[in-house]
């Protein structure tokens, strides 16, 4: 072969080995992505449903004395679980597990995660704000329709003793990360002006990012005593 053509060989077999590597590189991309977006929802969600099942079945052991009401966190916490969140414009039949805490690791479990720093009301409390959060994707992605929830939906939580019934007055599609004001005991942009029993839903926004939060709030309009059969509330149903 003569001498000129060799340059011309060994850029052909960089670009062929150049290539080869960027497939490889994008396959590895691809399989992770499948993996975030996928995978990790199978797993987390095979984690709360069990965790789910396994609170529900603490319930119907006979309650104690430190039972929502009374100010005193429930004793039948069961890894941290402190009920069970109901959300209907989320799905027909929505439910995730709540517990203690919204670091990355209680949050990767597929539940939603009750803000404990800073600190916020649970609903038997004398008054505050009941603040939560949870994926928008990945891990459950248990918030990944948040922004299908608006004014006047229902959202219930469930303990083993009552029917916490909260209705959403608003939303704000877009906020600070470091916004902390938005889950504190008269949170502000909700336009809630006194003290009372708030709730708030948050997740990150835009899908796929965690560049801002997006914030849902409502207000708890009734308590239903939990029934021998468990009976949903009126806004379940």
């Amino acid at each position: 072969m003569p001498s000129g053509h060799r340059p011309t060989a060994v850029v052909r077999g960089a670009l062929s080995v150049l290539g080869e590597l960027l497939l490889t590189f994008g396959l590895v991309l691809g399989l992770f992505a499948a993996y975030e977006l996928w995978w990790t929802d199978v797993i987390a969600d095979r984690h709360e449903a069990k965790a789910q099942q396994e609170l529900l079945r603490t319930w119907q052991a006979p309650p104690d004395a430190s039972t929502p009401g009374t100010g005193v966190a429930p004793a039948y916490d069961v890894g941290g679980a402190l009920g069970i969140l109901h959300v209907p414009a989320l799905g027909r039949g929505y439910s995730v597990l709540v517990k203690e805490g919204t670091s990355t690791a209680v949050l990767n479990q597929g539940v939603a995660g009750h803000y404990t720093s800073p600190p916020s009301a649970l609903p038997w409390d004398a008054s505050g704000n009941f603040a939560l959060a949870a994926h928008r994707d990945g891990h459950g992605a248990k918030f990944h329709n948040i922004d299908k929830i608006g004014a006047g939906d229902a959202i219930v939580f469930e303990t083993r003793t009552e029917w916490y019934v909260y209705r959403v007055d608003n939303t704000l599609p877009k906020t600070s990360k470091d916004n902390v004001g938005a889950i504190t005991p008269v949170p502000a942009g909700s336009g809630y002006t006194t003290p009372g029993h708030y709730i708030t839903l948050t997740s990150c926004t835009p899908v796929f990012t965690s560049l801002y939060r997006i914030v849902v709030w409502g207000h708890l309009t009734e308590t239903v005593p939990v029934d021998q059969q468990r009976t949903p509330p009126a806004a379940l149903r």
